[in-house]
C-alpha cells in the first residue's frame, strides 16, 4: 500500500511541473485528466477492499486459500440429490429455462429394494412433467391393482381406470434403472448441470440459506467447493444428512422390509400386486423385469433376524413360507436359500415439519417419509415437484427472496391434502394388515379383507385412495370408519352377545387409535382445512 503511494505521489509532481509550461487552456484540460486519474485509483482501490465480500457467483469459478473453490451464480437453484425428486425437480425447472447445479453423492446406478412401484396417480405425475419416457427401456411392467390373500381366500382389486387412456396404470420396475432415466432426462437439459459430489453442509448467513458446501473428486486429489444460488432443494433422501437444519425430524422404525428376487415364477394374477396378509405382518410381490419377481416381507422389530448368521434365511423358509400361495412357495424357498441375496433395509416413518428458512427447501424422502406397504412415496414426491414447478412459474427471479419465501411457505400447506391422505392411508393399513393377539383387531383385519372384496365402490373407493388418483382425507376417514363399522355388522348380525358387543366397541375405539395419532402428526388443520392455513400468508397470485 504505502509504495503505491509514494508511485501516485510522484506521479503527481511530475505532472504538475510540465503543467507549469503550458498554456492555460492546456492547464485546465491537464488538471481535469490529473483529478480523473487519482478518482479511477481511489475507486479501484475502494473495490479491490471490499471483494471479498463480493458473492463468489459474480466472478468465474477460482481457487481460493485452504484449497476451497468457490462457484457463483452461474446458476439459479441448487438441488441437492438426484434421486427420484431431486432429479424431476432438476428437469422441471431446467425445462422452464431455470440454470440448476444437480449435486449427487453417486451417479452410478441405485441398488435398492423399495422404491420400485409407481403407483397410477405418480405416472400421471410423470406424464406432467414430460416424463412418462423414463419408464421406457427398463422392462417396466404395466401394474392393475392389487390381489389380496389371506387364510386360504383371495380377492382381487383393480385401479379405478375407467375413463382414462390406455397407458394409465401402475409401473413397476428396477429402482435404479428408473433413477438413471431420471437423470439422464435431467442432464439432457443445457440448463442443467450434473456433478458428483458429497454435500457437506449448507451455507448460511444472517439466517439465510446461500448455497452448498461439497466435496468432490479430482485428478489431483479431493477439493471442496463452495456453491451459491438465491435457492437450494435439499433431495438428498431416506437418510439425509441436511434435514436436521431444515426440519424438525421425528423418525420411527416400526419394522424392516427383508427383500428377495424370485426368477422365472408366475404370480398368480399377472400384472397385479399381491399382498399375503401373513402373521405377524404382510408380504408383497409384484414384477420387476420380464423375468423377476420381487418379495418384500415386513418383518416388526420383534421378528428381525441377522441375515449373515442364516438366521433370517431360516425364518424366512420355516415361518413365512408356509404362509405363501402354493405357487410361490418353490421359488421363495430357492430365493430364501441363498443367504447372499437376502437384502434388508428400514422401514422409516417420519412426519413432514418443516422449519422454515429462508434460501431452502426440503423434498423428497429427506422431508417426509411413510411405510411403504401402499408404494406411495413417489407419488408423493412427483406430486410435490408438480406443484412446487406450477407455484414457482411466475417468479420472474429466485433471487427475489420476499416472493420465494412467500411460494415456500404456501407449498408446505398446499401439499397437505395430497400427501397426508396417502401418509396416513399406509400408515393405518399397516396397522390394520398386521395380525394382533387383540381379537378386535383380529375382527378389523377380517373386516377390511372382506370390505375389500365387496366390490363396487366398496374397492374402488380405497384404491383409489391408495393409487393416489383420489387423494382426498375425507373420503380416506369415511371409508376407514366404513371398515370398522362393517366390522360392526358383522360380529353383532352373526351373533349379537355381550361379548360381541365389547369386543365391536373396542374395534371402533381401535381403529380412532390407529388413525387419529397418524392424521395429529400430519396437521389436522393443514390436512382438512388448507385454505385457513393460506390466510396467513399472502397470495401467491399477488406477491
Amino acid at each position: 500500500m504505502g509504495g503505491g503511494g509514494m508511485s501516485d505521489l510522484g506521479m503527481a509532481q511530475g505532472l504538475m511541473r510540465h503543467i507549469c509550461l503550458l498554456p492555460p487552456l492546456s492547464i485546465v484540460v491537464a488538471l481535469l485528466a490529473l483529478l480523473m486519474s487519482l478518482t479511477v485509483t481511489a475507486l479501484s482501490r475502494k473495490v479491490s477492499s471490499k471483494s471479498s465480500n463480493v458473492a463468489a457467483a459474480l466472478v468465474p469459478p477460482e481457487k481460493e486459500r485452504g484449497g476451497v473453490e468457490r462457484e457463483g451464480d452461474a446458476v439459479d437453484c441448487i438441488v441437492v440429490g438426484a434421486g427420484i425428486a431431486g432429479a424431476a425437480l432438476a428437469y422441471a425447472l431446467g425445462k422452464d429455462s431455470r440454470r440448476v447445479l444437480l449435486i449427487e453423492r453417486d451417479c452410478s446406478e441405485p441398488d435398492r429394494i423399495v422404491g420400485e412401484l409407481l403407483q397410477p396417480g405418480g405416472y400421471l405425475k410423470l406424464v406432467e412433467l414430460g416424463m412418462k419416457d423414463c419408464v421406457d427401456e427398463i422392462e417396466a411392467q404395466r401394474v392393475h391393482g392389487y390381489a389380496l390373500f389371506k387364510d386360504g381366500r383371495d380377492a382381487k382389486v383393480g385401479y379405478p381406470l375407467k375413463g382414462r387412456s390406455e397407458d394409465v396404470a401402475g409401473r413397476s420396475f428396477h429402482h435404479g434403472r428408473f433413477v438413471q432415466r431420471l437423470r439422464q432426462k435431467a442432464d439432457s437439459l443445457h440448463t442443467v448441470k450434473l456433478v458428483e459430489g458429497t454435500v457437506l453442509s449448507l451455507i448460511e448467513g444472517d439466517g439465510i440459506v446461500k448455497g452448498v458446501r461439497y466435496r468432490v473428486k479430482k485428478e489431483d486429489g479431493v477439493q471442496v467447493v463452495e456453491a451459491y444460488a438465491p435457492i437450494t432443494f435439499v433431495c438428498d433422501g431416506y437418510s439425509s444428512n441436511l434435514r436436521k437444519n431444515l426440519c424438525t425430524p421425528k423418525v420411527d422404525v416400526p419394522s424392516h422390509f427383508v427383500g428377495l428376487i424370485l426368477e422365472n415364477c408366475h404370480l398368480p394374477y399377472s400384472n397385479f400386486g399381491h399382498v399375503v396378509l401373513a402373521n405377524p405382518s404382510p408380504i408383497l410381490f409384484y414384477p420387476i423385469s420380464n423375468t423377476e419377481i420381487r418379495c418384500l416381507v415386513d418383518c416388526p422389530k420383534e421378528v428381525m433376524q441377522s441375515v449373515r448368521s442364516g438366521k433370517m434365511a431360516h425364518h424366512l423358509i420355516n415361518n413365512v413360507a408356509p404362509q405363501l400361495p402354493v405357487q410361490l412357495r418353490d421359488s421363495f424357498i430357492a430365493a430364501a436359500s441363498d443367504t447372499t441375496k437376502i437384502r434388508s433395509m428400514e422401514n422409516k416413518i417420519m412426519p413432514a415439519v418443516p422449519i422454515p428458512k429462508p434460501g431452502a427447501l426440503l423434498l423428497g424422502d429427506a422431508f417426509n417419509m411413510r411405510h411403504p406397504l401402499t408404494g406411495g412415496g413417489m407419488t408423493v414426491a412427483l406430486s410435490d415437484v408438480v406443484l412446487l414447478r406450477d407455484m414457482l412459474r411466475p417468479v420472474v427471479s429466485f433471487k427475489d427472496q420476499a416472493a420465494v419465501c412467500s411460494y415456500l411457505q404456501a407449498f408446505y400447506t398446499r401439499r397437505k391434502p395430497v400427501a397426508s391422505t396417502i401418509n396416513t392411508l399406509a400408515g393405518a393399513l399397516y396397522r390394520v394388515f398386521c395380525a394382533s393377539p387383540d381379537v378386535a383387531m383380529t375382527e378389523m383385519t377380517q373386516a377390511c379383507f372382506d370390505y375389500l372384496s365387496l366390490g363396487g365402490v366398496f374397492s374402488s373407493g380405497p384404491v383409489a385412495l391408495l393409487s393416489g388418483l383420489n387423494p382426498r382425507p375425507l373420503s380416506l376417514v369415511a371409508h376407514f370408519f366404513a371398515v370398522a363399522f362393517f366390522g360392526v355388522g358383522r360380529l353383532l348380525l352373526r351373533y349379537p352377545s355381550p361379548k360381541n358387543f365389547w369386543v365391536a366397541f373396542r374395534l371402533v375405539k381401535g381403529a380412532a387409535s390407529i388413525i387419529f395419532p397418524i392424521i395429529q402428526a400430519e396437521g389436522v388443520v393443514q390436512m382438512f382445512f388448507p385454505w385457513i392455513m393460506t390466510l396467513f400468508y399472502r397470495s401467491p397470485l399477488h406477491v
